[in-house]
């Protein structure tokens, strides 16, 4: 295959790709942001609590 075919070949599969709407982009933001959130604050309440307890524990 030549180089000419392979670049003609990349782009019509990049005319296939469906590039995601400013609204989708903004929404799949929004859900890690919030998911991301939740999960830190989890953690640092087990680490918290884990802490707390090594504490009395250990003196």
């Amino acid at each position: 295959m030549n180089f000419k075919k392979h670049i003609d070949n990349a782009k019509l599969e990049l005319l296939k790709v469906i590039f995601p709407t400013a609204g989708q982009v903004k929404q799949a933001y929004i859900s890690v942001v919030i998911v991301v959130s939740v999960i830190a604050a989890f953690l640092a309440l087990v680490d918290l609590v884990m802490s707390s307890i090594m504490s009395a524990v250990l003196g």
